[in-house]
């Protein structure tokens, strides 16, 4: 009798954000990390195989991340998206911790144009990497905190987290370091 072959793993774990449910390609490689209520978060499916040991490194480091100890990830992600969304969920690894960016910028940095804003407004909605792929770093031009997937309270948690700017004074550029 041959072991069956899972295209999934899952595992949730405890966060100061709330519960996290982790999904992995058989490979290991991330491939979503939610939150309860997420606007467009995964739910497990029956066919998908719960087993901590592919989230070891994981939980390992977003405890740091929580802790203040971490401030960029180093795991393998993999997310399925058209050419478009990819182009922004990488722009979105660009924002260094504790800086913000503006959906404008975003769209400069892969090279859209002005009206293609909403529309990298809408591939960054639909990022199935929340706080590994920080789309909690973008904010509105006037600095307010429109739109985050996981709510707003989580991405204002997040942004404290980092020590990021949450006034409506405008966002901070984001830099590399």
């Amino acid at each position: 009798m041959t072991t069956p072959t899972h295209r999934y793993y899952w595992h949730e774990i405890d966060s100061p954000v709330g519960r996290l449910l982790l999904t992995a390609g058989a490979d290991g490689a991330l491939t979503s990390l939610s939150v309860p209520g997420q606007k467009g978060g995964r739910s497990v499916q029956e066919a998908w195989r719960h087993d901590a040991g592919p989230f070891r490194a994981a939980g390992e480091q977003l405890a740091a991340y929580f802790a203040g100890e971490l401030t960029a990830f180093r795991l393998p992600l993999r997310a399925e998206g058209t050419a478009f969304r990819a182009r922004v969920w990488a722009a979105l690894d660009d924002i260094p911790y504790g800086a913000t960016t503006t959906y404008g910028e975003i769209a400069a940095r892969i090279g859209a144009s002005r009206p293609a804003v909403r529309a990298v407004g809408g591939a960054i909605g639909a990022n199935p990497l929340l706080i590994l792929r920080p789309c909690h770093r973008v904010i509105g031009a006037d600095g307010s905190l429109t739109g985050y997937a996981g709510g707003l309270e989580r991405k204002t948690r997040l942004l404290s987290l980092e020590g990021a700017p949450l006034t409506p004074q405008g966002p901070r550029p984001a830099t590399l370091r």
